[in-house]
């Protein structure tokens, strides 16, 4: 689920100092159609009735036979997670948080088998508002026989998201900058890489911002003093669009996208 609500949280990355408060401050739009997603692929494993994500960095195995299980602990989102095999070409998920539901997602094949969907809808804690919206991966290699169809090798190549979660909201205040997004994430960081608290993601727990030149910012997203990515956005000279790109440190991969002002 942490990947599916990575652009959401990549949204925080657009903040600036005080000399550049008339070309940042305001409200941002991200443009999930120009998002150019890693190279490297997602690996799923569905076989023996026991389903793993095998590049998921918080993933365990688990049994798939429709019922709660533990998430193993280190899913900062959900502590079980029931997967359920309605067909060769279907799964449902369900995730829960101290016995409520937190996200549900249905992974559908495509006939030829070379497509996988995701349609799903995630809080990032009880009582959030949910985040919906789909992913699209195409196959990159097929998984061993005798296994379930999602099993095997696939590069997302597509995400949509509901209109809220595609703006954020950023406000400066001398060497403060303070982010809001419409999902209910914020934080006030001063801008010379202190670390402050991030609210509203159990995901990201604190947050560094500095800058580097006129033009770029770059935040450090952790978990509990764990760095999970490091972000660098570029402003562009019209000052309308900016480009982000995020390297994601345990998956060890890399995802770019826009942002338009409003």
């Amino acid at each position: 689920m942490k990947k599916l609500f990575l652009p959401m949280a990549l949204a925080a990355l657009l903040v600036s100092g005080a000399a550049a408060q008339s070309v940042f401050e305001g409200t941002w739009k991200i443009d999930f159609s120009k998002i150019q997603f890693p190279t490297k692929p997602d690996e799923y494993l569905l076989q023996n009735g026991v389903y793993t994500c095998k590049t998921c960095s918080d993933a365990v195995p688990i049994k798939a036979d429709g019922t709660d299980q533990p998430s193993g602990g280190k899913d900062p989102y959900s502590d079980t997670v029931a997967i359920k095999v309605v067909s060769d070409h279907k799964l449902e998920y369900t995730s829960k948080k101290d016995g409520k539901v937190v996200g549900t997602s249905t992974a559908t094949i495509s006939p030829d088998g070379k497509t996988l969907t995701t349609e799903f809808s995630f809080s990032p804690q009880p009582g959030a508002p949910p985040v919906q919206g789909s992913a699209t991966e195409t196959r990159v290699a097929d998984g061993p026989p005798g296994s379930h169809l999602i099993s095997g090798s696939w590069r997302q190549n597509k995400v949509g998201f509901a209109e809220d979660a595609a703006f954020f909201t950023y406000k400066i205040d001398g060497n403060e900058l303070t982010m809001t997004t419409r999902m209910g994430q914020s934080y006030t960081a001063k801008l010379d890489g202190t670390e402050a608290p991030y609210k509203g993601d159990p995901g990201t727990t604190t947050v560094r911002v500095k800058l580097i030149g006129n033009d770029t910012l770059e935040e450090t997203d952790l978990r509990n003093g764990t760095i999970l990515s490091v972000s660098r956005m570029t402003v562009g000279a019209d000052g309308k669009k900016a480009k982000i790109v995020s390297e994601d440190k345990r998956q060890n991969t890399t995802t770019s996208f826009e942002a338009i002002k409003q």
